[in-house]
């Protein structure tokens, strides 16, 4: 992947000098979590998918959870003090984030907004999460992740 061709994401983490590695597999035509981190070599475990939500109250929330499990909705709003949650459609996603569905990553949304992260995350030393557009995964430790978003950790998966 030619360097010029920076995500926010990417560009968000190099101007607070925080290290990542990238992984472009957008020649793979891999689409589901699981079959990326197939092609990543990586267990499922440490690939986490990025899901925004919207609560009763209206307030936006962003979730994640390995890819190959899903965010339990009931968990997920007692995670942030919400009545119930709903997922947030795709067609409102790049005006609320300035991401795509498949691309959406947690860092250099338009806006920051609240994010929890499974509390398997905790036991791995490194997770992978998007890098900003469809095809591009960036790999960091979650400490290096916490200088650049603010986060909590929960059990939210099913």
């Amino acid at each position: 992947m030619a360097k010029e061709n920076k995500t926010n994401a990417m560009r968000k983490l190099d101007s607070m000098k925080i290290p990542y590695k990238e992984h472009d597999y957008s020649d793979t035509g891999a689409v589901s979590g699981t079959e990326i981190a197939q092609i990543l070599g990586e267990d499922p475990a440490h690939v986490f998918k990025t899901l925004v939500t919207t609560g009763k109250s209206g307030n936006h929330y962003v979730f994640m959870v390995p890819v190959a499990e899903e965010l339990d909705l009931k968990k997920a709003a007692a995670a942030v003090g919400e009545k119930s949650i709903s997922m947030l459609k795709s067609k409102d996603l790049l005006g609320l984030t300035g991401y795509i569905h498949g691309g959406c990553s947690p860092i250099g949304m338009k806006k920051f907004f609240r994010t929890t992260i499974d509390s398997s995350a905790a036991n791995q030393p490194f997770i992978y999460c998007s890098g900003g557009r469809i095809g591009l995964q960036i790999e960091l430790t979650l400490d290096s992740l916490a200088k650049v978003i603010k986060f909590e950790l929960a059990d939210i998966t099913i």
